[in-house]
């Protein structure tokens, strides 16, 4: 064997000790039993997950959604990249919730993309996902300020037609029910009072810097369940922008040390408006106001100058507490999101995904094999070898680059088999050609492989041309494609011109042939 030969043999098994290196993590995950996962430690899993070759949503299943981002309430200015700062909030918000490999991308002017492979709590993700999650810190009117925005309802409200059936709400004045100095309505009285307000024309009956927002779980007062009815001042003190941090917590309620919460600490600017607000507004409440309901409304009854706060309440679960802690972290979404369209694939839908691409990839590649041993007979055999070779290098490079393989990927690598073998096919007929024209075999070989590396070259070249642009603005699907057709032309472009080269070479150097087996 000549050095160069040794060059080639050494490229190709240490290529090969590199694919094995990076397919075992995939080999071991995918051939464990669900008993097997539950029993490896979770970070040890968790590790091994994200080594292994990922599943994309059509063949894990998961969800897919389509969003439309409304940036009719914004200025220009706003507009201009409100899509782009919503892409990367949502996908903030997702790395969070613990998707593996999810996919966001921005399609058109104003629609996002949402792939999430393996996602199995559907109305916890739209939930966290479409949360525009504004936050607020706002001051609760004083006990006199209340009374008399109040008493402006009831007085227009009591002057004009009332809402069918609700005379005799009226005359009970839900409104001016006082519990800590704000509208206490009773749960059974709600429908109405809604309409009532619904009805008026609260923005011209109420000062310009005042506004009603209702609490967001209900309360007990005096053994009677309703809802409070705020009355707090419109502009902000503080919005979220001040959150450097929020953590899902337990036993922030004094009252209810078992119940879940979100416990948040300021960035060093919130910290100073944070004891700036606490500071003039000592025995005030202040509220605080998620997306436009009130969370919760604590009394001042000092400074704080650390800069902790947290949001309670008895709506506030565990799993709540975590999705709001997240959406804090990763900011408000700029404008509304809403959903145009949902697409659910489930587990049993992505296996069977997986069990006909599989099939079809082995049937494909039998009738290959077939043809090839008996039309190109032990030179078959090479190309066979050749092209499993090119298979397992490029199913290789997926786990390497932490690519995630989907339905169309399998459809990527079943065609590079088929140009893995029509690259030796175009090679085997040149030297057939050199044989008829009775050069001898090593002169046939060499003149094949030379006259033909052009044509192959030119071919995989232009194939990978197209695959980058397939690449560059096709989506996930047609993006998992451009993945696998281009590292298996890549690697077919070794295996073919280097690896089956070096056999024959090595086959030649072993002494006189008499034919060559083609």
């Amino acid at each position: 064997m000549s050095r160069s030969d040794q060059w080639k043999l050494v490229l190709v098994v240490l290529a090969t000790i590199a694919a094995g290196w990076y397919l075992y993590p995939s080999y071991t995950f995918y051939s464990m039993t669900p008993a097997q996962r539950e029993a490896m430690p979770a970070q040890k899993l968790t590790q091994l997950r994200k080594q292994a070759i990922h599943l994309g949503l059509d063949l894990q299943g998961g969800l897919q959604l389509l969003l439309e981002v409304d940036k009719s309430h914004l200025n220009p200015a706003e507009a201009k990249d409100a899509v782009e700062r919503a892409r990367e909030i949502i996908h903030n918000r997702v790395d969070q919730f613990g998707v593996a490999e999810p996919l966001i991308q921005r399609e058109g002017e104003d629609r996002i993309a949402v792939q999430l492979p393996g996602l199995t709590d559907r109305a916890r993700a739209i939930e966290l996902i479409g949360k525009t999650a504004l936050l607020e810190f706002k001051l609760v009117r004083s006990g006199d300020e209340t009374k008399s925005a109040f008493d402006k309802l009831d007085g227009y409200l009591a002057a004009h037609a009332p809402v069918p059936g609700t005379d005799s709400l009226l005359k009970s004045h839900p409104l001016t029910g006082r519990m800590l100095d704000q509208g206490f309505v009773r749960k059974e009285d709600l429908p109405a009072v809604e309409r009532l307000l619904a009805s008026a024309p609260v923005d011209t009956i109420l000062p310009s810097d005042t506004e009603l927002l209702w609490s967001d779980n209900d309360v007990s007062m005096q053994g009677v369940t309703g809802r409070m009815l705020y009355v707090l001042k419109h502009d902000p003190e503080m919005t979220g922008g001040s959150v450097a941090s929020a953590e899902a917590q337990v036993g922030l309620e004094q009252n209810n040390p078992g119940a879940w919460g979100v416990s948040m600490k300021m960035t060093p600017r919130g910290r100073s408006d944070f004891a700036r607000v606490t500071a003039a507004n000592v025995g005030r409440q202040l509220a605080i106001v998620l997306d436009g309901v009130v969370q919760s409304a604590p009394f001042v009854r000092d400074k704080i100058p650390t800069g902790d706060a947290s949001i309670t309440g008895g709506s506030i679960d565990i799993n709540s507490a975590k999705d709001l802690a997240i959406v804090l972290r990763a900011g408000a979404l700029p404008a509304p999101v809403k959903i145009l369209e949902e697409r659910t694939v489930g587990p049993s839908l992505g296996t069977d995904s997986i069990h006909k691409g599989v099939m079809a990839g082995v049937v494909g590649t039998a009738m290959v094999v077939a043809f090839m041993l008996v039309y190109y007979q032990l030179s078959g055999l090479i190309a066979v070898i050749a092209m499993l070779l090119n298979t397992f290098y490029v199913v290789a490079c997926l786990a390497g680059f932490g690519a995630t393989l989907t339905l169309p990927g399998i459809a990527g690598l079943v065609l590079t088999v088929g140009m893995a073998v029509d690259t030796n096919v175009l090679i085997f007929e040149r030297i057939r050609e050199e044989l008829r024209n009775g050069k001898s075999i090593r002169q046939s070989v060499e003149l094949g492989y030379a006259r033909a590396f052009r044509t192959v070259f030119d071919a995989h070249s232009t194939a990978i041309i197209s695959g980058l642009f397939l690449f560059q603005f096709g989506t996930g699907p047609i993006k998992g494609f451009a993945v696998t057709l281009i590292t298996g032309l890549v690697a077919n472009l070794f295996t073919a011109v280097l690896f089956t080269r070096m056999i024959y070479d090595f086959w030649l150097s072993r002494g006189k042939i008499e034919r060559l087996s083609i």
